[in-house]
């Protein structure tokens, strides 16, 4: 390298600065560029697309007697065997007529067919798409038919929602998907006439020929954002994507090898935040809960010495304030990774307390999940808890593998000043952002804007390089880790005979993080109806979940244009203060 260096030296030394010197240099470059890749190739031997398909494999071998899942008394696999079932399953599938590129859909709590699923359907070169299990018949139907799915797999507790969303599409002469029904319990016969979980995966072979990506762009699944009647968002993952953020997630989780997580996020959500791939490249434990509840996370803990959990603000609060009598002591610290929301620092402190270590993600559907963490510095252990609190609250710094996250102008694209006052909109570019919106070029190419995806959250960027998010760009409501459209619920509300003018904005909320607060002007003439009337309307027309918790009937406030004020209802709904913790107040006056 020295000699080449010498050489070099001598050469721009003694070179003029006439076009002709100008031309030898572009000549010496190339030459040199040649010779350098004489013998560089690019073949099978150095390069295969990224897939997490592959962390599945390298687990059947390395932690191949590891428990790989467990589900209550009845069901415990090892890495070997659940990879021989996802062989099965993705041979079966293959059997049935799925082949790359085709739709299988899952309607399932977090048992351990979803966690199969997220492999063997990518074995079949298939794309999966995981629906949000509060949904309703009809938007079952409609996310059905937008993602034309060919299959859907269905938990015996949500059959009869499935088959009503099946009768809806027959009506419109759609033509419906396979339902194969996930049984309640894995040896439980089945009195329908369906395909059961257990009967189609032993029709499958073990020795099935893994159908490998052949881009790493190719589509691994399908996750809708809020998904409504009209225009729902099909995120598009793709396996390179995938396999990054799990790489980065479990980093985030400060996981090393062989843990033990408690399955509390939902596995449809954003493929359960990637971990149910990262669990596999770890060798982990999937402890599966088919329902959460405080008391099944501290008996599980307890029971199968978990060490890892993620979970919603929504849970850490139930957790925080259960009875007493449901809590278990920890038997060693367990690590939280929470997002979806974000968390209160009041919150932050009571689990703390309780012995469990936390760290707090922000993200996206179109983000895999988390984008940023709270990168926790040594030196903030020894602050007074409500600063601790505090800085832990807020959405921190990129995760490993984004490419970059900032807080712009979302017009001008200019950073904003790291002052923790100055308001820009969080905007993100790398290998792990979604694909785009399922059949909606131009959704897509308006999250794209210049060059960045535009999250539509505003925040601040302190001094330190930390962000926080001070308010949202939409008016989207964030409800138990559940994005709810707000415009959405205006047209149900704009449905109802008595309804002249809805606007609908967050309430803040102890329990649930935020909830719907819905502000109405009635009709003359009908003056009588009440706000439990309108609040059973809307759990009649949209998942219970969307449904205003809170009816105000006032005119609204708007600009000379006519344009609907929606700070002041914010400021209003803002001061009503937490319905949680009011109805809490009530039951003990009472």
């Amino acid at each position: 390298m020295n000699k080449l260096f010498k050489v070099s030296l001598r050469f721009f030394n003694g070179l003029n600065r006439t076009n002709h010197g100008l031309r030898h240099l572009s000549q010496f470059a190339t030459d040199f560029e040649t010779r350098l890749l004489e013998g560089v190739v690019t073949n099978s031997a150095n390069y295969v697309p990224l897939t997490p398909i592959s962390f599945l494999e390298r687990a059947a071998d390395v932690y191949r007697d590891r428990t790989s899942v467990v589900f209550g008394s009845s069901v415990k696999y090892t890495w070997e065997e659940t990879h021989s079932r996802c062989l099965k399953l993705a041979s079966a599938l293959v059997h049935l007529g799925i082949s790359k590129g085709d739709v299988v859909a899952a309607l399932a709590p977090n048992v351990p067919a979803m966690q199969e699923l997220h492999f063997a359907v990518p074995m079949a070169e298939a794309v999966l798409c995981t629906l949000n299990t509060r949904l309703d018949s009809s938007m079952v139907a409609n996310l059905l038919k937008h993602s034309e799915a060919k299959i859907i797999f269905v938990d015996q507790q949500l059959l009869q929602v499935a088959q009503q969303a099946l009768t809806l599409l027959s009506k419109d002469n759609i033509k419906t998907p396979i339902l194969v029904l996930i049984p309640e319990y894995e040896n439980s016969s089945s009195t329908y006439d369906i395909h059961t979980y257990e009967n189609l995966l032993s029709s499958g072979s073990s020795n099935f020929t893994i159908r490998w990506p052949k881009s790493e762009f190719d589509p691994i699944s399908i996750n809708y954002t809020s998904g409504t009647m009209s225009s729902p968002k099909g995120v598009v993952y793709n396996h390179r994507g995938a396999y990054l953020n799990t790489i980065a997630t479990f980093l985030c989780h400060g996981m090393g090898s062989m843990p033990t997580y408690l399955w509390t996020v939902p596995m449809f959500h954003c493929n359960g935040w990637c971990m149910v791939w990262g669990m596999a490249a770890l060798g982990g434990t999937n402890v599966c809960l088919r329902n959460v509840s405080a008391k099944d996370i501290f008996q599980s803990i307890s029971l199968y010495k978990v060490n890892h959990m993620s979970a919603a603000p929504t849970v850490l609060n139930m957790m925080a304030n259960c009875p007493p009598n449901d809590r278990k002591p920890l038997p060693h610290k367990v690590e939280i990774f929470t997002g979806g929301s974000p968390a209160p620092p009041q919150i932050l402190s009571k689990i703390e307390e309780l012995g469990f270590g936390v760290t707090h993600g922000y993200g996206l559907t179109e983000t895999y999940s988390a984008a940023t963490s709270c990168l926790w510095k040594p030196e903030w252990d020894s602050l007074p808890l409500e600063e601790r609190a505090a800085l832990k609250s807020r959405q921190g710094v990129q995760v490993l593998c984004v490419e970059k996250v900032e807080v712009r102008d979302p017009e001008t694209m200019e950073k904003v000043p790291a002052d923790g006052k100055s308001i820009g909109e969080i905007v993100c570019r790398g290998n792990t952002v979604m694909s785009g919106y399922l059949k909606d070029a131009k959704a897509t190419e308006e999250a794209f804007k210049g060059g960045w995806f535009h999250s539509g959250d505003l925040a601040v960027k302190h001094p330190d390089g930390y962000i926080e998010i001070k308010d949202r760009l939409k008016d989207i409501i964030i409800s138990g880790g559940e994005n709810i459209s707000t415009l959405e619920v205006e047209r149900v509300l704009y449905s109802h005979p008595a309804v002249v003018e809805a606007a609908v904005v967050a309430r803040p909320d102890d329990r649930w993080g935020q909830t719907p607060c819905a502000f109405i002007t009635l009709k003359e003439g009908f003056d009588e109806i009440t706000e439990e009337q309108i609040i059973n309307f809307c759990k009649d027309h949209l998942p219970r979940y969307m449904a205003p918790r809170t009816v105000l009937f006032e005119d609204l406030p708007k600009t000379s244009t006519g344009k609907v004020q929606k700070f002041i209802l914010r400021e209003k709904a803002k001061a009503l203060g937490s319905l949680f913790s009011t109805e809490k107040r009530s039951a003990a006056s009472c």
